[in-house]
């Protein structure tokens, strides 16, 4: 993220994005309402929640409050250097896990992706249409196939063949790609491997995932087929953050799609991909909006 003068920004055209999680108590929303007043902020939009303690994350023995609350730029009294100094003090009283972002500094996003392509294409199209406020600085995938796809967009597209005997290999090259780029956030548009702990803890929370069923049901590989045997009446699709358990990250958004006992598994397939596409679209865009706060293996997403 640049910095700039905090005198330079109260006239440029920018919000920001500031996201709260903290146990929940009397005054929170006042004060940091009072907080953004006291230097002349003006709120554009905020949103809260309160997870009661029955409903505690992890068993949490205390209620939690989370927030999202955007602020007009223009006029705002706190620099990007100073807001940390600023917020801090009050972020400490109250015990919040804080972070803010700005919406002139647009997150980069990596895509892996292997051999199909229909999520992969709906975001790039969603991209070009300005539906997906990011920058895209690479493409990365285990097979070459989609690579005049990708470059079309004017986007760079690295092939990293994935075997046994190079996996380790080229895990460390995608993890220096990513950090050459300054990547912020990876998305993963049905790459179909599972990726190390060295990538998963480098982009804990940053790390999203598409499964082609409705998690918890069929984790996993061949859900589509599985699920035809099974005989079931709807089929999903699942985004999700990324953890070491395969299929069990906290999930950002799910869709369905009807079926009947005259779909075939290829059926399934066809209609998945429709379900899958969105699914994972929508996810995205939400994380790249900052309305996304994981709280342990959940999430409190602010639509």
């Amino acid at each position: 993220m640049s910095l700039v003068p905090a005198g330079d920004e109260r006239n440029r055209k920018h919000n920001l994005r500031l996201l709260i999680a903290c146990p929940d108590r009397r005054g929170l929303i006042s004060a940091v309402s009072s907080f953004i007043s006291m230097h002349d902020g003006n709120i554009l939009s905020a949103d809260q929640h309160v997870s009661p303690a029955e409903d505690g994350v992890e068993g949490d023995a205390e209620s939690r409050f989370f927030m999202r609350i955007e602020i007009e730029g223009a006029g705002f009294g706190v620099g990007r250097e100073e807001f940390p100094g600023s917020f801090a003090p009050l972020a400490r009283r109250h015990g919040m896990d804080w972070r803010v972002s700005y919406t002139d500094a647009p997150k980069r996003m990596a895509i892996l992706v292997s051999r199909h392509g229909h999520c992969l294409l709906e975001l790039l199209w969603r991209w070009e249409a300005g539906d997906l406020a990011a920058e895209i600085p690479l493409v990365v995938s285990n097979h070459p196939d989609l690579r005049e796809r990708v470059e079309a967009h004017g986007i760079p597209f690295y092939y990293l063949p994935v075997t046994k005997e190079t996996r380790e290999e080229q895990e460390l090259e995608m993890l220096r790609l990513l950090e050459e780029h300054a990547v912020d956030l990876v998305v993963l548009a049905r790459y179909m491997q599972v990726l190390g702990a060295d990538v998963v803890e480098a982009y804990r929370n940053r790390l999203i995932n598409i499964h082609h069923s409705f998690l918890p049901a069929f984790v996993g590989a061949d859900p589509y087929r599985r699920a035809h045997e099974r005989g079931v009446k709807i089929i999903g699709a699942t985004a999700h953050y990324v953890t070491e358990d395969l299929d069990a990250g906290p999930i950002v958004h799910q869709d369905v799609a009807h079926v009947t006992h005259r779909d075939a598994v290829e059926d399934l397939v066809r209609l998945g991909s429709e379900v899958e596409r969105r699914t994972l679209a929508r996810a995205v865009r939400w994380h790249l909006e900052d309305r996304v706060i994981v709280a342990g293996n959940r999430t409190v997403v602010f639509e």
